[in-house]
Protein backbone atom coordinates (compact mmCIF):
# COMPACT_ATOMS: atom_id res chain seq x y z
CA UNK A 1 0.00 0.00 0.00
CA UNK A 2 1.32 3.11 -0.85
CA UNK A 3 2.63 5.67 1.85
CA UNK A 4 0.53 8.72 1.88
CA UNK A 5 1.70 12.22 0.61
CA UNK A 6 -0.80 14.96 1.64
CA UNK A 7 0.00 16.66 -1.61
CA UNK A 8 3.15 17.03 -1.55
CA UNK A 9 3.61 14.93 -4.61
CA UNK A 10 2.25 18.66 -6.24
CA UNK A 11 5.59 20.25 -4.95
CA UNK A 12 8.01 18.06 -7.04
CA UNK A 13 9.59 16.28 -4.60
CA UNK A 14 12.05 13.36 -6.29
CA UNK A 15 10.57 10.55 -3.63
CA UNK A 16 9.34 10.26 -0.39
CA UNK A 17 10.04 8.31 2.86
CA UNK A 18 7.27 7.98 5.42
CA UNK A 19 5.82 11.52 5.65
CA UNK A 20 3.62 11.84 9.18
CA UNK A 21 1.24 14.77 9.41
CA UNK A 22 -0.37 16.63 12.47
CA UNK A 23 1.03 14.21 15.04
CA UNK A 24 0.12 14.30 18.53
CA UNK A 25 2.38 16.07 21.50
CA UNK A 26 2.94 12.52 22.82
CA UNK A 27 3.94 11.08 19.67
CA UNK A 28 5.75 14.33 18.25
CA UNK A 29 7.88 13.96 22.02
CA UNK A 30 8.27 10.39 21.36
CA UNK A 31 9.71 11.11 17.86
CA UNK A 32 12.29 13.65 18.87
CA UNK A 33 13.95 11.15 21.46
CA UNK A 34 13.75 8.76 18.95
CA UNK A 35 15.79 10.81 16.29
CA UNK A 36 17.79 12.04 19.07
CA UNK A 37 16.55 16.10 18.31
CA UNK A 38 16.06 16.49 21.85
CA UNK A 39 16.70 15.84 25.91
CA UNK A 40 14.62 15.31 29.31
CA UNK A 41 13.81 18.77 30.60
CA UNK A 42 11.92 20.02 33.73
CA UNK A 43 8.54 18.57 34.36
CA UNK A 44 8.57 16.37 31.11
CA UNK A 45 9.36 19.50 29.06
CA UNK A 46 11.54 18.65 25.74
CA UNK A 47 14.91 20.46 25.24
CA UNK A 48 16.75 21.64 22.17
CA UNK A 49 19.89 22.53 21.03
CA UNK A 50 19.84 25.11 18.04
CA UNK A 51 23.57 24.47 18.03
CA UNK A 52 25.85 27.56 15.91
CA UNK A 53 22.41 29.23 15.31
CA UNK A 54 21.47 30.34 18.61
CA UNK A 55 19.85 33.47 17.41
CA UNK A 56 17.67 34.88 14.80
CA UNK A 57 19.35 35.92 11.77
CA UNK A 58 17.78 38.89 9.96
CA UNK A 59 20.04 39.28 7.29
CA UNK A 60 19.25 36.16 5.68
CA UNK A 61 16.23 36.96 4.81
CA UNK A 62 14.84 37.67 1.38
CA UNK A 63 11.77 38.62 -0.76
CA UNK A 64 11.57 37.69 -4.49
CA UNK A 65 11.10 41.12 -6.11
CA UNK A 66 8.37 40.84 -8.47
CA UNK A 67 5.78 42.53 -9.41
CA UNK A 68 2.82 41.52 -7.64
CA UNK A 69 4.31 42.60 -4.79
CA UNK A 70 7.31 44.80 -5.24
CA UNK A 71 5.55 48.26 -5.14
CA UNK A 72 3.98 47.62 -1.58
CA UNK A 73 7.42 46.23 -0.11
CA UNK A 74 9.57 48.49 1.95
CA UNK A 75 12.80 46.97 -0.30
CA UNK A 76 14.83 48.91 3.67
CA UNK A 77 15.57 47.85 6.60
CA UNK A 78 16.02 43.84 6.73
CA UNK A 79 13.71 43.29 3.27
CA UNK A 80 16.09 42.54 0.96
CA UNK A 81 15.86 41.27 -3.01
CA UNK A 82 16.30 38.00 -4.64
CA UNK A 83 15.38 37.11 -7.80
CA UNK A 84 12.81 34.50 -9.02
CA UNK A 85 15.53 32.40 -10.79
CA UNK A 86 17.16 32.06 -7.41
CA UNK A 87 14.17 31.07 -5.92
CA UNK A 88 13.72 28.59 -7.92
CA UNK A 89 16.55 27.10 -7.80
CA UNK A 90 17.30 27.09 -4.64
CA UNK A 91 13.60 25.77 -4.38
CA UNK A 92 14.84 23.02 -6.55
CA UNK A 93 17.86 22.21 -4.40
CA UNK A 94 15.78 22.40 -1.01
CA UNK A 95 13.08 19.77 -2.24
CA UNK A 96 15.83 17.47 -3.87
CA UNK A 97 17.69 17.46 0.27
CA UNK A 98 14.05 16.46 2.12
CA UNK A 99 13.33 14.22 -0.64
CA UNK A 100 12.88 10.12 0.03
CA UNK A 101 13.64 10.92 3.96
CA UNK A 102 11.21 10.47 6.71
CA UNK A 103 9.19 14.15 6.88
CA UNK A 104 6.99 15.77 9.36
CA UNK A 105 4.42 17.91 8.32
CA UNK A 106 2.06 20.24 10.65
CA UNK A 107 -0.74 22.10 9.32
CA UNK A 108 -2.14 25.54 11.13
CA UNK A 109 -3.94 28.46 10.83
CA UNK A 110 -2.02 31.95 11.65
CA UNK A 111 -4.50 34.56 12.29
CA UNK A 112 -7.98 34.39 13.21
CA UNK A 113 -11.43 34.33 11.41
CA UNK A 114 -11.62 36.52 8.52
CA UNK A 115 -7.92 37.71 9.23
CA UNK A 116 -5.68 34.30 8.88
CA UNK A 117 -4.17 32.24 6.53
CA UNK A 118 -3.28 28.66 6.57
CA UNK A 119 0.03 27.21 6.53
CA UNK A 120 1.91 23.72 5.85
CA UNK A 121 5.08 23.43 7.45
CA UNK A 122 7.35 21.08 6.13
CA UNK A 123 10.33 19.69 8.10
CA UNK A 124 12.79 16.29 8.48
CA UNK A 125 12.98 18.10 12.22
CA UNK A 126 9.95 16.30 14.78
CA UNK A 127 10.43 18.81 16.93
CA UNK A 128 10.00 21.72 14.24
CA UNK A 129 6.34 20.40 13.59
CA UNK A 130 5.84 20.69 17.80
CA UNK A 131 6.88 24.21 17.81
CA UNK A 132 4.21 24.66 15.03
CA UNK A 133 1.42 22.73 16.96
CA UNK A 134 2.44 24.71 20.21
CA UNK A 135 1.98 28.13 18.76
CA UNK A 136 -0.40 28.39 15.92
CA UNK A 137 -4.16 27.34 15.88
CA UNK A 138 -4.55 23.59 14.61
CA UNK A 139 -7.59 22.90 12.25
CA UNK A 140 -10.69 20.93 13.38
CA UNK A 141 -10.99 17.44 12.20
CA UNK A 142 -13.34 19.06 9.43
CA UNK A 143 -11.00 21.81 8.41
CA UNK A 144 -7.95 19.46 8.42
CA UNK A 145 -9.94 17.01 6.16
CA UNK A 146 -10.26 19.43 3.50
CA UNK A 147 -7.38 21.47 4.54
CA UNK A 148 -5.36 23.27 1.52
CA UNK A 149 -2.02 25.50 2.10
CA UNK A 150 -1.93 29.24 1.74
CA UNK A 151 1.63 29.19 2.34
CA UNK A 152 3.91 26.30 2.64
CA UNK A 153 7.23 25.72 4.55
CA UNK A 154 10.13 24.06 3.05
CA UNK A 155 12.35 23.58 6.04
CA UNK A 156 15.53 22.30 5.43
CA UNK A 157 17.62 23.08 8.63
CA UNK A 158 20.03 20.62 8.26
CA UNK A 159 20.84 21.91 4.78
CA UNK A 160 23.62 25.02 4.31
CA UNK A 161 24.17 26.41 0.44
CA UNK A 162 27.77 26.34 -0.63
CA UNK A 163 27.40 28.04 -3.32
CA UNK A 164 25.83 30.85 -1.24
CA UNK A 165 27.87 34.17 -3.41
CA UNK A 166 26.96 32.33 -6.88
CA UNK A 167 22.57 32.59 -5.33
CA UNK A 168 23.85 36.41 -4.45
CA UNK A 169 23.21 35.42 -0.92
CA UNK A 170 25.03 36.58 2.24
CA UNK A 171 25.74 33.18 4.42
CA UNK A 172 24.94 29.91 3.76
CA UNK A 173 21.73 29.92 5.49
CA UNK A 174 18.74 30.99 4.29
CA UNK A 175 15.53 32.55 4.49
CA UNK A 176 13.70 32.95 1.03
CA UNK A 177 10.26 33.94 0.63
CA UNK A 178 8.18 34.30 -2.16
CA UNK A 179 4.88 36.52 -1.71
CA UNK A 180 3.93 35.10 -5.06
CA UNK A 181 3.87 31.41 -5.12
CA UNK A 182 3.24 31.67 -1.63
CA UNK A 183 6.42 29.45 -0.77
CA UNK A 184 9.06 30.10 2.03
CA UNK A 185 12.39 28.34 1.69
CA UNK A 186 14.49 27.86 5.05
CA UNK A 187 18.17 26.32 5.19
CA UNK A 188 20.97 25.91 7.76
CA UNK A 189 19.65 26.86 10.72
CA UNK A 190 17.16 24.94 12.96
CA UNK A 191 16.66 28.14 14.92
CA UNK A 192 12.48 28.32 15.48
CA UNK A 193 12.42 31.60 15.73
CA UNK A 194 13.14 32.14 11.76
CA UNK A 195 9.83 30.70 10.90
CA UNK A 196 7.87 31.87 13.71
CA UNK A 197 9.01 35.53 12.37
CA UNK A 198 9.34 34.82 8.52
CA UNK A 199 5.15 33.95 9.15
CA UNK A 200 4.77 37.63 11.31
CA UNK A 201 6.53 39.01 8.47
CA UNK A 202 4.16 37.61 5.51
CA UNK A 203 1.11 39.18 7.85
CA UNK A 204 2.57 42.16 8.53
CA UNK A 205 2.70 42.30 4.67
CA UNK A 206 -0.85 40.74 4.09
CA UNK A 207 -3.43 42.47 6.61
CA UNK A 208 -2.09 46.65 6.91
CA UNK A 209 -3.23 46.64 2.97
CA UNK A 210 -6.80 45.33 4.15
CA UNK A 211 -7.09 47.78 7.28
CA UNK A 212 -5.87 45.83 9.84
CA UNK A 213 -2.83 46.34 12.11
CA UNK A 214 -0.41 44.37 12.73
CA UNK A 215 1.83 44.55 16.27
CA UNK A 216 4.61 42.86 17.85
CA UNK A 217 2.92 43.04 20.86
CA UNK A 218 1.18 41.56 23.94
CA UNK A 219 -2.61 41.62 25.00
CA UNK A 220 -4.48 41.38 28.63
CA UNK A 221 -8.08 41.71 28.96
CA UNK A 222 -9.34 43.14 32.93
CA UNK A 223 -12.58 42.47 34.66
CA UNK A 224 -13.97 45.02 32.64
CA UNK A 225 -13.24 43.62 29.79
CA UNK A 226 -10.76 46.32 29.55
CA UNK A 227 -7.82 45.56 27.21
CA UNK A 228 -4.41 46.78 27.26
CA UNK A 229 -1.68 46.63 24.69
CA UNK A 230 2.03 46.07 25.47
CA UNK A 231 4.10 47.11 22.64
CA UNK A 232 7.91 46.50 22.40
CA UNK A 233 11.17 45.16 21.38
CA UNK A 234 12.05 41.72 22.43
CA UNK A 235 13.20 41.52 25.93
CA UNK A 236 11.74 44.20 26.52
CA UNK A 237 9.20 42.99 29.56
CA UNK A 238 6.02 42.22 26.51
CA UNK A 239 5.36 38.37 27.93
CA UNK A 240 6.18 39.21 31.57
CA UNK A 241 4.12 42.38 32.05
CA UNK A 242 1.38 40.76 30.08
CA UNK A 243 1.30 37.93 32.31
CA UNK A 244 -0.40 39.15 36.09
CA UNK A 245 0.97 37.37 38.79
CA UNK A 246 -1.35 39.01 41.64
CA UNK A 247 -2.97 36.71 43.95
CA UNK A 248 -6.23 37.46 43.98
CA UNK A 249 -9.93 36.40 43.11
CA UNK A 250 -9.67 37.82 39.85
CA UNK A 251 -6.92 39.05 37.68
CA UNK A 252 -5.97 39.95 34.34
CA UNK A 253 -6.38 37.49 31.15
CA UNK A 254 -3.39 36.83 29.06
CA UNK A 255 -5.26 37.59 24.98
CA UNK A 256 -1.36 36.86 23.68
CA UNK A 257 2.19 37.39 24.19
CA UNK A 258 3.84 38.57 20.94
CA UNK A 259 2.08 39.09 17.75
CA UNK A 260 -1.52 40.72 17.38
CA UNK A 261 -4.05 42.51 14.95
CA UNK A 262 -6.38 45.30 15.37
CA UNK A 263 -9.47 45.15 13.52
CA UNK A 264 -12.39 46.81 12.56
CA UNK A 265 -13.43 44.37 15.37
CA UNK A 266 -10.85 45.06 17.84
CA UNK A 267 -7.78 42.85 19.38
CA UNK A 268 -6.91 39.41 18.46
CA UNK A 269 -3.88 37.19 18.85
CA UNK A 270 -2.29 35.73 15.56
CA UNK A 271 -0.96 33.22 17.55
CA UNK A 272 -2.02 30.55 19.95
CA UNK A 273 0.83 30.00 22.18
CA UNK A 274 3.39 31.52 23.90
CA UNK A 275 7.17 32.18 23.27
CA UNK A 276 8.98 33.35 26.68
CA UNK A 277 11.90 34.12 27.31
CA UNK A 278 13.97 32.35 30.16
CA UNK A 279 17.09 33.94 31.21
CA UNK A 280 16.37 34.42 35.07
CA UNK A 281 13.14 32.76 35.25
CA UNK A 282 12.05 33.45 38.42
CA UNK A 283 9.17 30.97 39.96
CA UNK A 284 7.61 33.92 42.46
CA UNK A 285 8.16 37.24 39.49
CA UNK A 286 7.13 34.68 36.71
CA UNK A 287 4.34 32.04 38.15
CA UNK A 288 2.32 31.46 35.10
CA UNK A 289 5.64 31.08 32.70
CA UNK A 290 7.54 29.23 35.38
CA UNK A 291 4.27 26.27 35.42
CA UNK A 292 4.37 26.22 32.01
CA UNK A 293 7.55 24.28 31.81
CA UNK A 294 6.39 21.12 31.72
CA UNK A 295 5.21 18.25 29.34
CA UNK A 296 4.31 19.59 25.93
CA UNK A 297 6.47 22.79 26.51
CA UNK A 298 10.14 23.28 23.99
CA UNK A 299 12.88 24.44 25.79
CA UNK A 300 15.66 25.83 23.66
CA UNK A 301 18.70 26.35 24.26
CA UNK A 302 18.54 26.87 27.52
CA UNK A 303 21.21 24.89 29.43
CA UNK A 304 21.14 22.31 32.26
CA UNK A 305 22.86 20.52 34.63
CA UNK A 306 23.75 17.42 35.60
CA UNK A 307 20.36 16.65 37.25
CA UNK A 308 18.67 17.66 34.27
CA UNK A 309 17.65 20.78 35.96
CA UNK A 310 17.51 24.35 34.20
CA UNK A 311 20.04 27.00 34.60
CA UNK A 312 18.17 29.55 33.99
CA UNK A 313 20.45 32.01 35.16
CA UNK A 314 23.46 30.77 32.04
CA UNK A 315 23.54 32.66 29.21
CA UNK A 316 26.73 31.12 27.99
CA UNK A 317 25.23 29.88 24.65
CA UNK A 318 22.82 32.78 24.33
CA UNK A 319 20.71 35.16 26.38
CA UNK A 320 18.07 34.61 24.28
CA UNK A 321 16.63 30.78 25.60
CA UNK A 322 13.50 30.58 25.12
CA UNK A 323 10.25 28.26 26.17
CA UNK A 324 7.10 27.48 23.66
CA UNK A 325 3.77 25.77 24.77
CA UNK A 326 0.30 26.24 24.24
CA UNK A 327 -2.04 28.99 25.61
CA UNK A 328 -4.00 26.76 27.44
CA UNK A 329 -0.77 25.94 29.86
CA UNK A 330 -1.02 29.15 32.02
CA UNK A 331 -3.33 30.28 33.96
CA UNK A 332 -7.17 31.49 32.91
CA UNK A 333 -5.97 32.39 29.47
CA UNK A 334 -8.77 33.96 26.64
CA UNK A 335 -9.00 31.15 24.18
CA UNK A 336 -9.01 31.87 21.42
CA UNK A 337 -6.96 35.23 22.36
CA UNK A 338 -9.55 38.03 21.01
CA UNK A 339 -10.89 41.28 22.82
CA UNK A 340 -12.28 45.03 22.17
CA UNK A 341 -10.27 47.81 20.99
CA UNK A 342 -8.01 48.53 23.37
CA UNK A 343 -8.27 51.21 26.35
CA UNK A 344 -4.72 51.50 27.24
CA UNK A 345 -1.38 51.53 25.22
CA UNK A 346 1.50 50.56 27.07
CA UNK A 347 4.52 51.31 24.90
CA UNK A 348 7.68 49.06 26.65
CA UNK A 349 11.27 51.22 26.61
CA UNK A 350 13.93 48.77 28.28
CA UNK A 351 16.72 52.06 28.41
CA UNK A 352 20.02 51.16 29.95
CA UNK A 353 20.87 54.74 29.76
CA UNK A 354 18.74 55.30 32.69
CA UNK A 355 17.13 58.76 31.68
CA UNK A 356 13.95 57.84 31.00
CA UNK A 357 11.09 57.52 33.53
CA UNK A 358 9.36 54.57 34.75
CA UNK A 359 6.33 55.44 33.34
CA UNK A 360 4.89 58.90 31.22
CA UNK A 361 2.13 59.81 29.88
CA UNK A 362 1.57 60.04 26.05
CA UNK A 363 0.06 62.20 23.63
CA UNK A 364 -1.44 60.31 20.69
CA UNK A 365 0.94 62.18 18.18
CA UNK A 366 3.85 61.13 21.37
CA UNK A 367 2.81 57.62 21.07
CA UNK A 368 3.07 57.00 17.25
CA UNK A 369 6.38 58.51 17.49
CA UNK A 370 7.70 55.89 20.44
CA UNK A 371 6.09 52.80 17.86
CA UNK A 372 8.00 54.45 15.30
CA UNK A 373 11.02 55.24 17.10
CA UNK A 374 11.16 51.73 18.20
CA UNK A 375 13.47 52.86 20.94
CA UNK A 376 15.67 50.37 23.13
CA UNK A 377 19.35 49.96 24.01
CA UNK A 378 22.02 47.37 24.37
CA UNK A 379 25.64 47.05 25.52
CA UNK A 380 28.37 46.86 22.80
CA UNK A 381 32.36 46.09 23.59
CA UNK A 382 34.44 47.61 21.53
CA UNK A 383 38.39 47.12 21.98
CA UNK A 384 37.45 45.75 25.31
CA UNK A 385 35.77 48.40 26.62
CA UNK A 386 31.70 48.33 27.12
CA UNK A 387 29.38 51.29 25.91
CA UNK A 388 25.54 51.75 25.77
CA UNK A 389 23.84 51.67 22.18
CA UNK A 390 20.24 52.69 21.19
CA UNK A 391 18.60 50.88 19.23
CA UNK A 392 16.04 52.14 16.97
CA UNK A 393 13.80 49.14 15.18
CA UNK A 394 10.75 51.15 14.06
CA UNK A 395 7.11 49.68 14.92
CA UNK A 396 9.39 47.75 17.42
CA UNK A 397 10.07 44.98 14.43
CA UNK A 398 11.93 46.68 11.53
CA UNK A 399 13.44 43.02 10.16
CA UNK A 400 10.16 41.65 10.32
CA UNK A 401 7.75 44.91 9.27
CA UNK A 402 7.33 44.04 5.93
CA UNK A 403 5.38 47.52 4.68
CA UNK A 404 6.14 51.36 4.64
CA UNK A 405 6.26 52.17 7.87
CA UNK A 406 4.19 55.10 7.32
CA UNK A 407 1.75 52.81 6.96
CA UNK A 408 2.03 51.14 10.11
CA UNK A 409 1.89 54.30 11.87
CA UNK A 410 -1.08 56.21 9.81
CA UNK A 411 -2.95 52.94 10.67
CA UNK A 412 -1.77 53.37 14.44
CA UNK A 413 -2.66 57.13 14.59
CA UNK A 414 -6.17 56.49 13.30
CA UNK A 415 -7.45 54.18 15.74
CA UNK A 416 -6.00 55.20 18.96
CA UNK A 417 -8.21 58.73 17.58
CA UNK A 418 -11.41 56.53 16.89
CA UNK A 419 -11.11 54.30 19.88
CA UNK A 420 -9.85 57.18 22.32
CA UNK A 421 -7.02 54.66 23.58
CA UNK A 422 -4.77 56.30 26.34
CA UNK A 423 -0.90 55.95 25.97
CA UNK A 424 1.54 55.52 28.29
CA UNK A 425 5.56 55.02 28.31
CA UNK A 426 7.07 52.26 30.82
CA UNK A 427 10.70 52.25 31.08
CA UNK A 428 11.83 48.42 32.04
CA UNK A 429 15.56 49.68 31.94
CA UNK A 430 18.13 51.70 34.54
CA UNK A 431 17.35 53.95 37.39
CA UNK A 432 19.94 55.54 39.58
CA UNK A 433 22.32 55.80 36.71
CA UNK A 434 23.07 53.95 33.46
CA UNK A 435 23.96 50.26 33.23
CA UNK A 436 27.32 50.06 35.20
CA UNK A 437 26.80 52.57 37.61
CA UNK A 438 22.65 52.40 38.44
CA UNK A 439 20.29 49.38 38.45
CA UNK A 440 17.58 47.51 36.99
CA UNK A 441 13.65 49.12 38.02
CA UNK A 442 12.28 46.50 40.04
CA UNK A 443 10.15 44.27 38.20
CA UNK A 444 7.72 44.78 41.57
CA UNK A 445 7.93 48.43 41.20
CA UNK A 446 7.07 47.78 37.35
CA UNK A 447 4.43 46.22 38.14
CA UNK A 448 2.92 48.34 40.25
CA UNK A 449 3.20 50.75 37.95
CA UNK A 450 1.19 49.05 35.37
CA UNK A 451 -1.07 48.39 38.10
CA UNK A 452 -1.70 52.09 38.25
CA UNK A 453 -2.31 52.66 34.66
CA UNK A 454 -4.59 49.85 33.98
CA UNK A 455 -6.66 50.37 37.61
CA UNK A 456 -6.50 53.96 36.63
CA UNK A 457 -5.23 55.56 39.69
CA UNK A 458 -2.42 56.96 37.66
CA UNK A 459 -5.02 60.12 37.04
CA UNK A 460 -4.78 60.80 40.65
CA UNK A 461 -1.28 61.98 40.40
CA UNK A 462 -0.20 65.27 39.53
CA UNK A 463 2.07 65.61 36.61
CA UNK A 464 5.62 67.47 35.29
CA UNK A 465 6.66 67.46 32.34
CA UNK A 466 10.06 66.14 30.86
CA UNK A 467 12.21 69.03 30.01
CA UNK A 468 13.52 67.07 26.87
CA UNK A 469 11.60 64.54 25.80
CA UNK A 470 8.27 66.72 26.80
CA UNK A 471 5.83 63.55 28.02
CA UNK A 472 4.33 64.21 31.30
CA UNK A 473 5.71 62.21 34.45
CA UNK A 474 3.96 61.34 37.67
CA UNK A 475 5.41 62.35 41.03
CA UNK A 476 3.83 60.24 42.70
CA UNK A 477 1.79 57.08 42.46
CA UNK A 478 -0.10 54.41 44.79
CA UNK A 479 2.67 51.62 46.04
CA UNK A 480 5.79 52.97 44.14
CA UNK A 481 8.78 54.20 45.54
CA UNK A 482 8.59 58.23 44.22
CA UNK A 483 12.06 58.69 44.36
CA UNK A 484 12.52 56.64 41.30
CA UNK A 485 9.47 58.44 39.20
CA UNK A 486 11.85 61.44 38.39
CA UNK A 487 14.77 59.86 36.76
CA UNK A 488 17.25 62.52 37.89
CA UNK A 489 16.30 62.56 41.46
CA UNK A 490 18.07 58.72 41.61
CA UNK A 491 21.25 60.32 40.16
CA UNK A 492 23.95 61.22 42.35
CA UNK A 493 26.09 63.09 39.73
CA UNK A 494 23.43 65.72 37.86
CA UNK A 495 26.04 66.93 35.55
CA UNK A 496 26.40 63.06 34.26
CA UNK A 497 22.31 62.45 34.12
CA UNK A 498 22.31 65.98 31.70
CA UNK A 499 24.82 64.68 29.65
CA UNK A 500 23.18 61.49 28.96
CA UNK A 501 20.05 62.41 28.82
CA UNK A 502 20.92 64.78 25.82
CA UNK A 503 23.56 62.01 24.21
CA UNK A 504 20.17 60.20 24.10
CA UNK A 505 17.60 62.47 23.09
CA UNK A 506 20.68 63.72 20.39
CA UNK A 507 20.15 59.86 19.11
CA UNK A 508 16.38 60.13 18.66
CA UNK A 509 16.80 63.42 16.84
CA UNK A 510 19.37 61.50 14.45
CA UNK A 511 17.36 58.64 14.09
CA UNK A 512 14.89 60.75 12.52
CA UNK A 513 16.91 62.92 10.64
CA UNK A 514 17.03 61.14 7.84
CA UNK A 515 13.22 60.96 7.65
CA UNK A 516 12.33 64.32 8.50
CA UNK A 517 14.19 66.46 6.34
CA UNK A 518 12.18 65.99 3.29
CA UNK A 519 9.23 67.09 5.42
CA UNK A 520 5.57 65.44 6.27
CA UNK A 521 4.30 65.39 2.58
CA UNK A 522 6.50 63.30 0.85
CA UNK A 523 5.16 59.77 0.36
CA UNK A 524 7.48 56.62 1.36
CA UNK A 525 8.77 59.01 4.73
CA UNK A 526 8.67 57.33 7.56
CA UNK A 527 7.72 60.99 9.07
CA UNK A 528 4.59 61.07 9.11
CA UNK A 529 2.72 64.14 10.27
CA UNK A 530 2.22 62.88 13.69
CA UNK A 531 6.19 61.82 14.52
CA UNK A 532 6.83 64.82 12.30
CA UNK A 533 5.51 67.08 15.05
CA UNK A 534 7.07 65.82 17.77
CA UNK A 535 10.53 65.65 16.09
CA UNK A 536 10.28 69.42 15.66
CA UNK A 537 9.42 69.78 19.32
CA UNK A 538 12.51 67.24 20.67
CA UNK A 539 15.20 69.06 18.45
CA UNK A 540 13.85 72.26 19.64
CA UNK A 541 14.09 71.56 23.20
CA UNK A 542 16.56 69.33 23.25
CA UNK A 543 20.29 69.28 21.78
CA UNK A 544 20.77 69.02 18.01
CA UNK A 545 23.15 66.51 16.96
Amino acid sequence: MAEKTYGLEHLEFSGFGKVYRNLTVQELVEHEYQNNEAKFGPAGAVVVNTEKYPERKPEIKYFVDEASTTEDMWWGSGNKKITTEVFDRMQARVLTHLSNDKLYINDVFCGQENNRISIRMVSKKAWHAHFFHNLYFAPTDEELEKFQPEYTILNACDYEEKESEKMSLTDRSFVLVNLETKMILIGGTENSDEMKKVIFSVMNFLLPLQGVLTMHSAANIGKENDVALFLGCEGSGKTTLSNDPNKRSWHRRLIGDDCHGWSDDGIFNLENGCYAKCLNLDRELEPDIYRAVRFGAIMENVMMNDKREAEYQDDSRTQNTRVTYQQSYIHNPVIPGKGGHPDTLIILANDLYGVLPPVARLTPDQAVYYFLSGYSSHQVNEGGQVKLQADFSFCFGASFMTLRPNIYAELLAQKLERHGTTSYLVNTGWTGGSFGTGQRIPLTETRRIVDAILDGSVNNSVFVKDPVFGIDVPKQLTGVDSRILIPQNTWEDQNAFESVRKELAGQFIENFEKYAKDGPETGDIIATKYLYNEYNKLSSAGPHV
